[in-house]
């Protein structure tokens, strides 16, 4: 049996901590510059700067080359995230933070469910289970609860 990835469980749930903290940071520079698309550029653009030094520092540079040599469908991820940023800029002053982060937590065990059900991307394929299931209608809850 593998052995449970506890530090990987740290820096996801960290991970978690900082797209709530980064929504309305996002948000009220929208609010700032008047537009959730500039916000939402402006994130990305510095995300990229950042991690294009740290790739190029830790001799990773290469990597950029040999991106542009593949499946064009593999590039749709910074589609994704460019519309989700914009997406979290947009709705947060229309729906608080916890609200618009059980929604996008509940969004993404839904999408994760049916992902790891085709294996997608060449990942291993795990079965849709009960407790998956419930896992996600608890979310769907908490999301309902966000409202009160």
């Amino acid at each position: 049996m593998m052995q449970f990835p506890f530090t990987a469980l740290i820096f996801v749930v960290l991970a978690g901590a900082c797209i709530s903290i980064q929504a309305p940071i996002n948000a009220a520079l929208g609010r700032a510059v008047q537009s959730p698309l500039v916000a939402a550029a402006i994130s990305f653009g510095v995300g990229f700067v950042l991690l294009g030094l740290a790739a190029l520092a830790s001799g990773d540079g290469r990597g950029f080359a040999t991106a542009l040599r593949q499946d064009w469908r593999l590039w749709l991820g910074g589609a994704l995230g460019a519309f989700y940023v914009w997406t979290i800029v947009w709705t947060l002053p229309r729906m608080g933070v916890l609200t618009a982060i059980c929604a996008l937590a509940l969004g993404q065990m839904l999408a994760a469910i049916l992902l790891d059900k085709l294996g997608a991307f060449g990942m291993p394929v795990r079965e849709i289970t009960a407790p998956r299931i419930l896992a996600a209608a608890m979310v769907a809850g908490g999301l309902a609860l966000s409202r009160f």
